[in-house]
């Protein structure tokens, strides 16, 4: 599957979580809730990866964890927020780099309608 194909799957799982469950959950029972929901749809999905910091060719373990990682290719940074910050946006650029991933989704299930939380953020795609 491609970057695009599988963001297309996870926006419509993301969607119908959602319209169970609504918003004002904790991050992490979207991020369980949207993990057992994406493993029934037969997606391999990878939850809190550890990602070390390459600093000067050392490697930092910080404790960087992205949230849900699809197929190897897809990051998903999940926020239970009233707005998403710059830095929301910034820290999932980050992670796709230094991960050389070259998609990711930044998902805010705070929002009334999650179409408005939802947003696509790419590295050399």
């Amino acid at each position: 599957m491609t970057e695009n194909e599988i963001s297309h799957e996870i926006i419509g799982a993301a969607l119908d979580l959602h319209g169970h469950l609504g918003p004002g959950l904790l991050e992490s029972a979207y991020e369980c809730a949207l993990m057992f929901e994406l493993i029934q749809r037969g997606l391999d999905v990878r939850c809190q990866v550890p990602m070390p910091l390459m600093y000067k060719s050392v490697k930092l373990d910080q404790g960087y964890r992205l949230d849900l990682l699809f197929e190897d290719k897809v990051i998903v940074e999940l926020k239970s927020v009233e707005f998403l910050a710059p830095v929301h946006y910034a820290q999932l650029l980050t992670y796709l780099r230094l991960s050389d991933k070259r998609l990711g989704l930044l998902i805010n299930f705070n929002s009334k309608l999650l179409k408005h939380g939802i947003h696509r953020v790419a590295n050399g795609l």
